[in-house]
């Protein structure tokens, strides 16, 4: 629902927030406000000082004192030339550095978001946030607040001098501006709901496009090009339909204020002519300088309504950027102890957590793990085993029960130095648009290239790294694409490993990987976890077996725990049951 602030010309309380970006720069900001000042005064000066030229000049037939005044005249035109060219450059350079500023903070502040926010919120539009949307921001200062703010004060200074010239002349004048400030705010309170209704629509398409070109591959494997095509078309309608309603309005102002200029002009020539005809209580100076100076008071009523449009899809999209700003979802990093070189100790106790309220996940989990063991993790799809990964990193906050590193409570240690200590191998690996090396690193300044090239080699994949194009400099271009997805998983184990974690959290599935890869994964795997804290969840028979601990889950509880040779002990076990369905063929293979 629209509440009051919605109607507002211009949020105080949004430009506050704003100003406290640009207080670093208040040279900049009082330099461009003392050169709108001298614009508005050069832009009156000059109608004035050729009334006086023609007035005691032209009008008198007299040269002497002529030329000064079009010396004057260049002069002042000069002056407001460069003052133009400072007022541009300066407000468009105090609007990019302000928005840099406030995108920097924006960033930092989305990368420190808990895992549920991003579960919630859509790509596409966080990508609008942090760039369009800001984008819309540095116009306020470049092209909106400054430039009406101008034009407002040239109003001001032009309406003093046509009343000291002559104040019947403007008397009319005044009596034609009622419409156009009319006109101006009804087009503003419309104009301002149809940049809201851009806005939405804006978010909408972008995160339209960023998903299905994302997912791409899926839409084409399950033939849903056409669907989704009339989908496309549909939401592009609306973004032209919010659209057309600026431009609709924008129609119909315009020509409104053109309209009302003329008419003002037409009726000075009349009035001011007769005047000058008949009672000499104008002169031809006058009629110049007020035909001159009628454009310079209303046009920048139409350029107020322009740059309202610019100020207003600022302000919008300022709106939504400080709302993300102050969004608070981070987890609460309050530990204070520095976490370094575990023992690898880890003890779950009586853990409850729930992605959705009321809806628990994981029901009361407890489990120990002791240093230097492999756990291996089993258990059927939506049985809880990610999320332990989840709450081991603090990637989301519990909802009971404690869980311990080396007998200390994980909320004790600095988030930073938490994840640190623990490496994680994700089953979904994630590569960025750059080269191997830097996939591995993530630009650690502290891992050198050969400390990647010992590791490599080291868990055996070296020479796989070196049948690639340029090696260790490869680009795999966006999410990895110029690799396979084992490939893919063998980086993903390198960039673990050379982090020399003391806990290790592997989510090793190799269900589409080829042989050969599936067998470095396999070295890969022993090599990493050997001598290190292991929590794996398990997809393969011959990791299983190696475990020294197998947490078998279900429904969110553990249901059994033991050694593969306990678990198959037990008749009608969970364990033996799902090694029979899905193990048992893997091992006869």
């Amino acid at each position: 629902m629209a509440t009051k602030t919605d109607n507002k010309i211009l949020d105080t309380n949004l430009l506050k927030k704003l100003v406290k970006y640009m207080k670093p720069y208040n040279t900049v900001f009082i330099g461009v406000l003392f050169v709108v000042i001298l614009l508005a005064l050069l832009g009156a000066a000059r109608p004035y000082i050729l009334q006086q030229a023609i007035d005691k000049n032209i009008a008198t037939k007299t040269l002497e004192g002529f030329v000064p005044y079009i010396l004057l005249m260049a002069g002042l035109l000069f002056f407001e030339v460069v003052s133009q060219l400072l007022f541009i450059f300066y407000a468009s350079w105090l609007g990019q550095t302000v928005v840099k500023d406030i995108r920097v903070v924006l960033f930092n502040h989305m990368l420190r978001f808990k895992m549920k926010y991003y579960d919630n919120s859509s790509v596409g539009v966080l990508i609008t946030r942090a760039i369009t949307d800001m984008e819309r921001i540095a116009a306020i200062f470049g092209e909106g607040l400054f430039m009406i703010f101008r034009d407002l004060l040239t109003m001001l200074v032009v309406s003093g001098v046509m009343v000291y010239m002559n104040w019947q002349l403007s008397l009319i004048v005044f009596l034609m501006l009622p419409l156009v400030l009319y006109a101006t705010r009804i087009f503003q309170k419309y104009m301002k709901k149809a940049f809201e209704e851009v806005r939405t629509e804006v978010s909408n398409l972008n995160s339209f496009v960023q998903e299905r070109v994302t997912g791409m591959k899926i839409l084409q494997l399950f033939t849903r090009e056409d669907t989704e095509f009339k989908n496309f078309v549909k939401i592009n309608e609306r973004h032209k339909k919010g659209w057309l309603k600026t431009v609709w309005y924008n129609s119909i102002f315009f020509p409104i204020a053109e309209l009302s200029s003329s008419i003002t002009i037409g009726l000075i020539a009349w009035y001011g002519g007769l005047n000058a005809v008949v009672d000499d209580t104008a002169t031809l100076g006058d009629l110049t300088a007020f035909i001159m100076m009628i454009p310079m008071l209303f046009r920048p009523l139409r350029q107020i309504a322009d740059k309202f449009n610019t100020l207003q899809m600022g302000m919008v999209a300022a709106n939504r950027v400080f709302k993300v700003l102050e969004t608070t979802s981070q987890i609460d990093d309050t530990g204070t102890q520095e976490a370094a070189n575990f023992k690898g100790d880890i003890q779950f106790e009586n853990v409850r957590f729930s992605y959705v309220e009321e809806e628990e996940v994981l029901k009361g989990i407890s489990l120990n793990v002791t240093a230097g063991d492999t756990i291996a993790i089993v258990g059927a799809t939506g049985a809880g085993k990610s999320t332990i990964i989840n709450l081991l990193n603090r990637f989301y906050e519990i909802n009971e029960g404690v869980i311990k590193i080396d007998g200390t409570d994980i909320t004790a240690f600095t988030l930073a130095s938490l994840r640190q200590q623990i490496a994680v191998v994700l089953q979904d690996v994630f590569l960025f648009a750059d080269t191997i090396l830097n996939n591995i690193t993530l630009n650690n300044p502290h891992i050198t290239e050969s400390d990647v090239v010992e590791a490599a080699k080291a868990i055996g994949i070296h020479d796989f790294i070196m049948t690639l194009p340029g090696g260790y400099h490869y680009n795999v271009k966006e999410r990895g694409a110029m690799l396979s997805s084992g490939q893919r998983q063998l980086i993903s184990f390198l960039r673990a490993y050379v982090t020399n974690p003391s806990i290790l959290v592997l989510d090793e599935a190799t269900s589409s990987v080829d042989s050969y890869s599936e067998q470095l994964i396999q070295n890969a795997t022993d090599k990493i976890t050997k001598n290190r804290t292991s929590i794996v969840i398990a997809h393969r028979l011959a990791t299983i077996k190696k475990a020294d601990q197998i947490i078998v889950m279900d429904a969110g509880e553990i249901v059994e725990q033991g050694t593969h040779s306990e678990l198959l002990k037990k008749e009608n076990g969970y364990y033996r049951n799902l090694y029979e369905v899905q193990f048992m063929k893997e091992e006869l293979a």
